[in-house]
């Protein structure tokens, strides 16, 4: 069954199709990190970002919505993506609901934010729930080599489409209820205008779920422009803070089943370097490694090395762990503005990820999927013939000129 056709036999849901048609018909409109500090600065108008918003909203929603339809049909007839798209729908449906409201009313601003808090709770489970429904499909039909490509193109455009629409959400919401996090007077909303990157690396490396006594201690910093002094960026510490809570988990995991037999165990180093363009955070360890074959498949949302979980608890935040989402996810947070994440790997020693995010505020500017006929021709692709020979294992027999003993 077809997203669309679903959404047409719900009959709440029965004008959700129409709009997204209407609003897939736009392109996004990327934010670079100066531009958020600019919707929250001490000029910040609630009544534009309102504007702005109702707008925008819907048109990343529907841009990924149009996805959704080409994922194959068990996909989308598992339970899981189906309660999902149901959330989308409902979100859209409401956001729509303000697009001739007057925006000089200020229980319309009002109204809105907090349709935004509902939305951004609705679709707090998102990222597992639709883990989840990758997880039915591929226990019960198995994936060939297209779906599986196909997969992984849409959940990389699905998951930062999300990370996209959450960040706009929590600026507005962060911003104009009337409230300043006591512990983060600073903050723009969930931007740190001066981010102490040191800091979120300690905070995160001594966080009680990765924190083991002598592992995480060896932190080594440097500055490429101010050696000795604190190394502070625009950015977004939740979003840093997820990228090096899931390379800490790793780095520990490998290094303590590598040496779990040795009296001590090797420290994870870190290295923190602010150059003109980049911001660069190299973690390294002696885990043992990885073939070069399988650095890939870590990205992969098919492939994991934890057992699979064995229940979700949708009423609340599952983790991930199971669904080998964490390092894709953790790649996307740093895509999202221009950045990079990436493995270099020596089998038999160990491993060192790095992270890029740009230094400039200006330069950070948000990465969003858009929904064209560059996009459509993912979906249409096979996975053509390799042009390149593939090693044999076993020698060709060569007929009647083999050699026999």
């Amino acid at each position: 069954m077809r997203f669309a056709q679903f959404l047409l036999k719900n009959g709440s849901l029965a004008g959700i199709p129409r709009q997204v048609e209407r609003f897939s018909k736009f392109s996004p409109s990327p934010l670079s990190m100066k531009q958020f500090l600019d919707f929250g600065s001490a000029n910040a108008c609630e009544k534009t970002s309102f504007v702005f918003l109702r707008q925008e909203l819907p048109v990343r929603l529907a841009n990924i919505m149009k996805e959704i339809d080409y994922l194959p049909d068990k996909l989308l007839g598992t339970p899981s993506v189906k309660l999902l798209t149901s959330w989308y729908s409902r979100s859209l449906m409401e956001l729509v609901d303000f697009l001739e409201k007057d925006p000089d009313d200020k229980d319309v601003l009002k109204n809105f934010t907090q349709i935004l808090v509902n939305i951004r709770n609705r679709h707090n489970n998102v990222v597992p729930t639709m883990a989840q429904g990758v997880l039915e499909f591929k226990e019960a039909f198995g994936v060939d080599p297209v779906t599986n490509q196909n997969v992984q193109y849409f959940l990389d455009r699905f998951y930062m489409s999300r990370i996209s629409t959450r960040m706009l959400m929590n600026q507005h919401t962060l911003i104009f209820d009337g409230s300043v996090n006591p512990a983060h007077p600073k903050h723009i909303g969930s931007i740190d205008p001066s981010c102490d990157v040191a800091e979120v690396v300690k905070v995160t490396k001594t966080t009680k779920k990765v924190c083991r006594k002598n592992l995480l201690s060896s932190i080594h910093l440097e500055s490429a422009k101010s050696p000795g002094q604190p190394i502070h960026i625009v950015y977004v510490p939740s979003h840093l803070y997820h990228m090096l809570f899931e390379l800490f988990k790793n780095a520990m995991r490998a290094t303590v089943e590598t040496h779990e037999t040795s009296p001590t165990l090797p420290p994870i180093k870190v290295r923190v370097s602010l150059g003109i363009e980049d911001l660069t955070i190299k973690m390294s360890d002696k885990g043992g490694g990885v073939p070069l074959r399988k650095i890939e498949r870590l990205f992969s949302y098919m492939y994991t090395t934890a057992p699979s979980p064995v229940h979700v608890d949708m009423s609340r935040n599952a983790p991930l762990a199971g669904f080998g989402y964490g390092l894709p996810i953790s790649r996307l947070y740093a895509k999202y503005f221009q950045g990079d994440l990436q493995l270099y790997s020596m089998e038999g020693y160990g491993t060192s990820a790095v992270i890029y995010l740009k230094a400039m505020s200006s330069e950070s500017v948000e990465r969003l999927p858009v929904f064209n006929k560059s996009a459509l021709r993912h979906y249409q692709a096979s996975i053509e013939a390799d042009d390149w020979c593939m090693p044999s294992k076993e020698p060709k027999k060569l007929g009647k000129y083999e050699r026999t003993q």
